[in-house]
């Protein structure tokens, strides 16, 4: 994970570690809404309400604060994976990882975006992160479901592309917010979309998993 500037030049006090998170907050309003090419340190500097030499002190470059935030949500939105227990019920276990799928995309609806910007740009910040540590979990989440249907739990299926369908139908819901907003009309927007996706979601991927 980056280390920011401050952390490197003597023990942060509390003062600065609250600067940081500022910083940081900014970068990821910035992020979110220019990308990472589109977003210059002026522009964070101004949301963060600092002078851009004061910036500079706490985070050299805007790669570094790109980093740490995409170090973060790659924690964020691999946990609900990782807790995935091939002890559980397969019913059980991927109901729960939709609903927490959704629950982040409601929750952290920037965190998405900054991930979906850099994946669109190629991933050239995190191509390690995504060859390495995302992929290993997604095989051994993967192996997972291939012994579940190997046990008659589930029906046969591609383990891999489950995975895939479950993370663009649910981020769906904060990448493409104001489309799914405009499309559903002011009666249907509110909260309740987020219940409606899950129960949808739940059906969907549950129904085609069941035996035949």
């Amino acid at each position: 994970m980056a280390i920011p500037r401050a952390a490197k030049t003597q023990r942060r006090t509390r003062i600065q570690e609250e600067k940081e998170e500022l910083i940081l907050e900014a970068a990821l309003e910035v992020f979110s809404s220019n990308g990472f090419r589109g977003s210059t340190i002026d522009q964070i500097a101004e949301a963060a309400g600092m002078s851009k030499p004061n910036l500079l002190y706490y985070f050299r470059t805007k790669e570094a604060m790109h980093r740490q935030l995409i170090d973060r949500v790659l924690f964020t939105w691999l946990e609900p994976l990782r807790v995935m227990d091939a002890e559980g019920s397969p019913e059980a276990e991927i109901r729960s990882y939709i609903r927490r799928k959704l629950e982040m995309a409601r929750d952290f609806p920037r965190e998405s975006r900054l991930f979906a910007n850099e994946i669109l740009q190629g991933a050239p910040h995190i191509e390690d992160e995504l060859t390495g540590p995302l992929k290993e979990l997604v095989d051994e989440k993967a192996e997972v479901i291939r012994t579940w249907a190997k046990a008659g739990k589930i029906a046969e299926c591609d383990p891999y592309h489950l995975i895939f369908s479950i993370w663009s139908t649910t981020q769906h819901y904060a990448d493409f917010d104001v489309q799914v907003r405009a499309v559903l009309g002011r009666s249907k927007a509110d909260e309740n979309r987020f219940e409606n996706a899950a129960l949808f979601l739940e059906q969907l991927f549950l129904d085609g998993l069941k035996l035949r």
